[in-house]
C-alpha cells in the first residue's frame, strides 16, 4: 500500500482530504465530492495497520494516547505539505481521515470573506469570532487573518491550536504558534488562554473555543487589553450567542451577556457551497455588534429573531444577513435559486425572492448609468 502515491494524487487533483477505510478504495474530497483514486484497490485490515505505523512512526506518547482515547489528532509532514490527521476505529481497526493544508494562504478577495472582518483586526482589544459547521473554512479563514495582520501590524500574537495547521513566519509581527494536547506545547485550550495573558501579547488566536473554561479565559484576556480571536461550531451568528450563554449556569447568565456585549466586536459565520463553476462558494452571515445588537445580547430573554433582523437593518455598518449573501451570489450566477433557498427556512423564501428582485433592479440601473 503506497500511500505516498496517494498523498501525491490527491495534491496533483487539488483534493482537501483523503478517507482511508477498510474494504474501501481510498478516497479524496475534492470540491464537496468523493472520487476514488484511479487505479487503486480495496484496502485491507494489514493495510489500515501499514498506514497506522506508518504515520505514527513509532511515536510512544502518540501510541499511548491514541490506544487510551481510541482516537488521535495529529499533524504529519509530506514532502512541502502539512496534513492534519485524524485517526479513529471502525470494527476495531483504524481509520484515517487527512486534511491537506496548502502552503500558500488564498487572499480575503478570493476567499470572499468580507473586508469588515479584516479592518475589524486593528481593534486594540476585543472578541471577534469566526464560526461555522465543520469543514466550512474556519481555518483557512483563520489563517487568512493572522496572515494579514502579520504583514500589516506590528503586534505579538500567540495561536493556541490543536494541530498547528498553517505554519506562519515573523514578518512585520512576532509570532508563536502553540499546540495544544498530551505531550504538546499546553495541555488544554484553557491552560494556553491563562498562560498567555503573562506572555505579553497583543493578539490571542483560539482554534476552538469548545467549553467555559476557555471561553471565561478568552474574556478575561479580552477584558485585560487584548485582541481575542476564536473560532466556534455554530451555524449562524445568533447560535453562536446562544451557545456562549449557555456555557454557564442560569444565575451566572446576566454577567456574561453584559461582558459579552462589552467585549464582542464581530461574528462571521460563514457557510460553503459548490458553486455553479465547480468550485467552492463563501456564503457568509456578519454580525457588528453595535449598540443595538448589545442591547439584545443584555435583554433577559435572547431571541434568534432580534439579532437576524438587527443584522439586517444594520447593513451600512458592515453586517450582512445570511438572505442578503445568498441573494448576491444568485445575481452574480455563483450559485443556483435551489441551493440559495436550500441555505434558510421556507418562511424565509419570500424574502430572498425580494432580495434578488431588489439586487437585479439595482443592477440594472447602474449598467444604465455606466452606458
Amino acid at each position: 500500500m503506497n500511500l505516498d502515491k496517494i498523498l501525491d494524487e490527491a495534491m496533483r487533483l487539488d483534493a482537501s482530504d483523503v478517507h482511508l477505510i477498510c474494504e474501501n478504495k481510498p478516497m479524496l474530497r475534492i470540491a464537496r465530492d468523493l472520487v476514488p483514486v484511479e487505479g487503486s484497490k480495496e484496502l485491507t485490515t494489514e493495510d489500515m495497520n501499514e498506514i497506522y505505523d506508518y504515520l505514527v512512526k513509532g511515536n510512544v506518547d502518540l501510541d499511548e494516547l491514541f490506544n487510551t482515547n481510541r482516537r488521535l489528532d495529529m499533524s504529519y509532514e509530506y514532502k512541502d505539505i502539512r496534513l492534519r490527521v485524524n485517526i479513529s476505529l471502525s470494527d476495531d481497526i483504524p481509520v484515517f481521515t487527512l486534511r491537506l493544508i496548502k502552503n500558500e494562504l488564498p487572499s480575503f478577495e478570493s476567499l470572499g470573506v468580507p473586508d469588515i472582518v479584516r479592518r475589524m483586526t486593528y481593534q486594540p482589544q476585543g472578541l471577534i469570532l469566526v464560526t461555522g459547521k465543520t469543514n466550512s473554512g474556519k481555518t483557512t479563514t483563520l489563517n487568512a487573518l493572522i496572515n494579514h495582520i502579520n504583514e500589516n501590524q506590528n503586534k505579538k500574537i500567540i495561536t493556541l491550536e490543536n494541530p498547528v495547521e498553517y505554519k506562519h513566519h515573523s514578518k512585520k509581527s512576532l509570532i508563536v504558534q502553540k499546540e495544544i494536547g498530551k505531550g504538546k506545547d499546553s495541555l488544554t485550550f484553557g491552560d494556553g488562554v491563562k498562560n498567555s495573558l503573562r506572555e505579553d501579547g497583543d493578539i490571542l488566536i483560539i482554534g476552538e473555543i469548545r467549553d467555559r473554561v476557555t471561553m471565561e479565559a478568552a474574556i478575561e484576556m479580552a477584558e485585560s487589553g487584548h485582541l481575542v480571536i476564536g473560532t466556534l461550531h455554530t451555524k449562524s451568528c445568533a447560535e453562536t450567542i446562544d451557545r456562549m450563554i449557555n456555557f454557564y449556569e442560569v444565575r451566572d447568565q446576566e454577567t456574561i451577556k453584559y461582558l459579552l456585549s462589552a467585549l464582542l466586536k464581530i461574528v462571521i459565520s460563514q457557510r460553503l457551497l459548490k458553486g455553479t463553476d465547480g468550485k467552492l462558494v463563501l456564503i457568509p452571515e456578519v454580525m457588528v455588534v453595535d449598540n443595538v445588537v448589545a442591547g439584545i445580547i443584555r435583554k433577559e430573554k435572547l431571541s434568534v429573531s432580534e439579532i437576524e433582523d438587527a443584522i439586517q437593518s444594520n447593513l451600512e455598518k458592515g453586517s450582512i444577513g445570511l438572505i442578503n449573501s445568498l441573494a448576491k451570489l444568485f445575481v452574480d450566477d455563483k450559485i443556483t435559486l435551489d441551493q440559495a433557498k436550500s441555505q434558510i427556512e421556507e418562511k424565509n423564501i419570500e424574502t430572498l425572492n425580494r432580495t434578488i428582485m431588489q439586487l437585479k433592479i439595482k443592477k440594472i440601473n447602474y449598467k444604465r448609468m455606466e452606458g
